[in-house]
This record gives C-alpha cells, sequence and structure tokens, in this order.
C-alpha cells in the first residue's frame, strides 16, 4: 500500500520540478538569443523563416521590449 502511494507522490513532485527546470531552461535561452542574432537566425531557419538583416534587429528589438514591460510578472 505504501509502495503505490509513494511512487504517487515521487511522480507528481518529479513532473512539478520538470515543469520549472524545463521553464528556467527555456527562459534562459529565450535570454541568450536576445544578445546573438546568429542563435535567434538559427531558430528562425529551423522554423522555416529566412530573415534577414532588419527583420533580425527588429525581432531582437521585440524580444527585448517584451522583457522589459513594466507589471509583467516573472
Amino acid at each position: 500500500m505504501w509502495t503505490v502511494i509513494i511512487s504517487i507522490i515521487t511522480l507528481i513532485v518529479g513532473g512539478v520540478g520538470g515543469f520549472f527546470v524545463g521553464v528556467f531552461y527555456l527562459r534562459k535561452q529565450l535570454e541568450k538569443m536576445q544578445s546573438d542574432p546568429e542563435m535567434l537566425k538559427k531558430m528562425a531557419k529551423q522554423m522555416g523563416y529566412n530573415m534577414n538583416n532588419q527583420q533580425l534587429q527588429k525581432a531582437q528589438s521585440m524580444m527585448k521590449n517584451q522583457n522589459q514591460r513594466p507589471g509583467k510578472r516573472r
């Protein structure tokens, strides 16, 4: 009986912990993309978009402005 309960609790804690680790990792990657235009260009190419320098600069500025928006919860 206790084995089943501990297994379920461990599964739930692992899922929640994995979710938060994933969110942390994704945020760090997005912060890196803001300062590294090559990384942003590579991601766009993987998604099937070819971005020129003007589009790349606009995307970077949009990402920076989104993080600087007041009242946004982090």
